[in-house]
């Protein structure tokens, strides 16, 4: 004994010594341990060495800690033996997961020490189990680590053995014979181990010993020996102490009080054929399931002989709940659910005792093992770790930990997991039941914003049994869209003279982004315009889109404000887009008649001019020979309006008082209403006054119309040579002078015969090609339709159809000042994959394009030849203004007094009125 006390304590200290060792010496001082040690001892030592040595290369960590120790005890530096630093703990996210264990442990991180955070009770934390740990799963982040803890709780003795009553009372015939046994109810230790391990000590008797019978691993069972013959009439009844003491340090007892009475009479106990019976039996048997037939005899003879089979006294409540035995053919039967997962064992105590007086008992024990069935599905306990899931998340990152449990045992217990539905996620096994679900693939927020995951575990019982369980993994957004625009340009029209801060437009933009990254802010991309800033003309609502325009517009001045609206978002990078606007300036009548200075003097008489300053009235006088006859122009009134269209459209007419002669007479003058030239009705004679006083009233056709008067003086001089031009004309300042008219009238006679012929055959043509093409077919407009212009009766409409159409104007007198040519249409790009509709009709509108253009280009040709400073005149334009491409392969020509627009689908017609040719454009509907 002495000598087992020595090696004990030798290898505690060599034990000891070599722990350290592992971790603050190098390999000499080990060798120099090993050597000083015995052969047993180093053999120990090695063992204890490779074990250290394979813990220290695997992430499983161990630490002990006994039972009911105080708040705060020491457990390990988990932080140090797990590698890692303690300035990471936080940034890195550490953090403990425990299965079961609640809060009974934490981490201080600031060094890194494992303590206990509140009490641990051993027995109720394991039960009877012969190991207790508390498993931990530490989890760090950048990179993801999951470290396995295990806790072992050491026993300690803090329960005392304790009988299940304070007395036990044992009726013993005198009769029995020397040697009986008589077994007794042991004690139960609620610790375990050597804390558990009983012994028992009997109180001296004469009469009784003390023999202690050991069941497997069942423990030790305390049975009263007689040995010494009782006497009822001496010692009728006999009390003695039973003392149970455990193996803990420091040791600790418990007692009972044994009463015996002492009985007469019957001399022979029953007494089974065998003393242990063991029997195997399925989990979830039916009730009345035969378990065992008992069989016992009685050598007695008569009542003594009859027998009756009863649980015994040790049997605790719950097997009794679970079995019914008969006391007439000692069946034992299933009375109650019999779970594997409950108890794999049932040790059932069975007495049998005779009808005799006194009664005499015998004693067998029947152990049922229960065999184990696959009638537990999986558990499946999901932790989620980082929800949501950022879009740009890199693939392996860790989603969430998913812990399976089965109850059942062997195969039965072996649990599988797989993931459904397809998708880009996986699971990863990193320890035993232990998962982890990382991430697979790229995500996108915007094709898919969660994903309903299903967990499936599945045991390895045969047939199988099947658990889910569901996670939803949200996707977070992120900022990797930029705003964007229903299109890339939009054309907007506003009247001039609008109000300051009208609206005039509103743009929107679509984000396919969430929350604050699809939250869109508008902004101006300011540029200047002229010499002035974009600011100071518009304005953009930064979230509504709302373009508004800040002061009043003129058309005059601006007649086309483009710019680009920037859309972002709120992002972090913001992302963005441009978007432009061409806003065209609409013309209103706001400009009244201007009357035009006087050009410089006239070499053929008897013309002459008149006009006036500004919008008022002008005064303007002229010499004119009384020789003069009927029709005969003497003088001419010129004006402009800045406006365009009906709007710039003037009339001429003489005011009442000077459309009269005195007397009643008809006048001797009349004015061109549209030319403003003031002509002789009748031959002049000597009746007439010298001095003739003409008001011309100038009216544009504007609503409401504005007007200027110019007041006109003709001095009627004899003579026979023709008067010269006056200079006592009397003007404001106005614009540059314009060339004096001549008298076209042979030039204009050749140039309506061409121009007539030339006309007709281009219709003739026109109408041919019009006749083959097939119906409802027009011009190619390749991409988006621009709209160009507007009037009051109609208007050119945009489509965003990439097909071919027809745009014409509506019904109604001409106003327009744009005139549009197509010499050349190409056909149509279209989108892949689509095909286009040829037809002739595309083909026929570009051919009478190109007749137009020639039409027009033979006519200018020959108002140049027959007069090369008045051509412009001679249309009936009274200002060339300019020519500039317009929209792809069109020419916009833009005269400042053309009373139309022009399209393949308007038709020109001419008419010769006062000398000049005048042309008017009657638009032909279309449908």
């Amino acid at each position: 004994m002495q000598q087992i006390k020595q090696e004990k304590s030798e290898f505690m200290r060599v034990f000891s010594t070599a722990t350290s060792l592992i971790y603050k010496t190098d390999g000499e001082s080990m060798m120099l341990v090993f050597r000083r040690c015995g052969l047993r001892t180093q053999n120990l030592l090695l063992s204890f060495l490779l074990l250290a040595a394979w813990e220290a290369g695997s992430s499983h960590v161990r630490y002990s800690v006994p039972e009911e120790a105080k708040h705060g005890t020491f457990v390990g530096r988990i932080a140090q033996d797990l590698g890692l630093e303690l300035a990471e703990l936080v940034p890195r996210l550490f953090r403990m997961a425990s299965k079961g264990g609640g809060d009974l442990l934490e981490v201080n991180l600031q060094n890194g020490i494992l303590f206990v955070n509140s009490r641990i009770d051993r027995e109720e934390l394991c039960g009877r189990g012969l190991e207790c740990s508390i498993h931990l799963e530490v989890i760090v982040e950048r990179p993801l680590q999951v470290f396995h803890v295990e806790v072992e709780v050491r026993d300690i003795n803090d329960n005392p053995p304790l009988f299940s009553a304070s007395e036990q009372k044992l009726s013993i015939p005198e009769s029995r014979l020397l040697d009986s046994r008589f077994p007794l109810e042991g004690a139960s230790d609620a610790d375990v181990g050597e804390n558990a391990m009983l012994t028992y000590r009997l109180s001296p008797s004469e009469f009784f010993a003390l023999d202690i019978i050991n069941k497997k691993d069942k423990g030790k069972f305390p049975v009263l020996v007689l040995r010494k013959l009782l006497d009822r009439e001496e010692n009728p009844q006999l009390q003695l102490s039973l003392t149970a003491t455990d193996g803990g340090k420091p040791e600790l007892t418990g007692s009972v009080t044994l009463l015996i009475l002492v009985l007469d009479a019957n001399d022979n106990a029953p007494i089974f054929d065998r003393s242990l019976y063991e029997v195997k039996m399925r989990e979830n048997s039916a009730n009345q399931t035969l378990v065992i037939r008992l069989n016992a005899s009685d050598a007695d003879e008569g009542i003594n002989k009859e027998i009756i089979y009863s649980f015994s006294s040790l049997v605790p409540p719950s097997i009794r709940s679970k079995f019914l035995i008969n006391e007439s053919t000692g069946e034992i039967r299933v009375n109650d659910a019999i779970d594997f997962e409950d108890s794999n064992t049932y040790e059932i105590h069975v007495d049998v005792t005779d009808k005799g007086q006194p009664p005499m008992v015998g004693h067998c024990t029947v152990l049922v093992e229960i065999l184990d069935e696959n009638d537990n599905s999986p558990e499946v306990i999901i932790t989620s770790l980082a929800l949501p899931v950022r879009e740009d998340a890199q693939v392996g990152t860790t989603i969430a930990l998913i812990s399976v449990s089965d109850r059942d045992s062997g195969a039965n217990g072996q649990v599988t997991c797989s993931l459904m539905p397809h998708s880009p996620f996986k699971l990863v096994s990193t320890f035993k039941n232990y998962y982890s679900l990382v991430l697979d693939g790229t995500l996108d927020r915007e094709s898919v914003a969660s994903y309903e995951l299903v967990v499936t575990a599945r045991d390895g019982g045969s047939p199988s049994l099947w658990a889910t369980a569901s996670v939803s993994v949200e996707v977070g957004d992120v900022n990797d869209n930029a705003p964007v625009f229903a299109q890339p340009e939009y054309t907007v029209f506003v009247k001039e003279n609008n109000a300051p801060g009208c609206h005039i437009f509103t743009v929107s933009a679509r984000d396919a982004d969430a929350q604050e990254n699809a939250r869109v802010a508008y902004s101006l991309v300011e540029r200047r315009v002229g010499e002035r800033a974009l600011s100071s003309y518009v304005s953009v609502h930064a979230e509504s889109g709302q373009v508004f325009a800040l002061q009043p517009l003129d058309r005059e001045e601006l007649e086309l404000l483009q710019f680009r609206v920037s859309a972002r978002d709120a992002g972090a990078p913001p992302l963005g887009s441009n978007v432009t606007l061409q806003v065209f300036v609409l013309d209103e009548n706001d400009n009244a008649p201007a009357l035009l200075p006087p050009p410089p003097p006239s070499p053929w008489p008897p013309h002459g001019w008149a006009g006036g300053a500004g919008g008022g009235a002008g005064v303007g006088s002229q010499r004119v020979a009384r020789w003069v006859g009927a029709g005969q122009v003497v003088a001419k009134v010129r004006a402009v309006d800045a406006d365009s269209g009906y709007n710039a459209w003037l009339s001429y007419e003489l005011q009442e008082e000077a459309a009269a002669a005195p007397g009643g007479a008809r006048s001797a003058f009349r004015v061109g209403l549209y030319t403003g030239e003031i002509s002789t009705t009748r031959a002049l004679d000597e009746a007439d006054a010298a001095r003739q006083r003409l008001l011309v009233l100038v009216k544009d056709h504007g609503e409401p119309a504005l007007t200027a008067t110019a007041t006109v003086l003709l001095w009627l001089e004899d003579g026979g040579a023709a008067p010269k031009a006056s200079s006592r004309l009397v003007v404001g300042p106005a614009a540059a002078a314009e060339a004096a008219l001549v008298d076209v009238h042979v030039y204009l006679v050749v140039a309506i015969c061409a121009v007539s012929s030339l006309l007709v055959l281009t219709l003739l043509v026109y109408t041919a090609l019009r006749c083959s093409a097939p119906r409802g077919e027009g011009a190619c407009v390749p991409g988006p339709a621009r709209l160009v212009c507007s009037s009051a009766v109609g208007s050119w409409s945009s489509s965003p159809r990439r097909r071919r159409q027809r745009v014409c104007s509506g019904e109604g007198p001409p106003k327009a000042d744009l005139m549009a040519f197509s010499p050349s249409l190409p056909p149509c790009p279209l989108p892949d994959g689509e095909v286009g509709e040829q037809s002739t009709g595309g083909d026929t509108s570009s051919k009478v394009g190109y007749c137009f253009f020639i039409f027009i280009f033979c006519f200018a040709n020959i108002s140049l030849l027959s007069r090369p400073t008045s051509w412009p005149s001679v249309l009936g334009f009274h200002s060339l203004k300019k020519i500039k491409p317009f929209h792809g392969n069109k020419f916009l020509i833009s005269f400042k007094y053309i009373r139309h627009l022009n399209f393949s689908c308007i038709s020109p017609t001419f008419h010769v009125l006062n000398n000049e040719i005048k042309m008017k454009w009657r638009p032909r509907i279309t449908t």
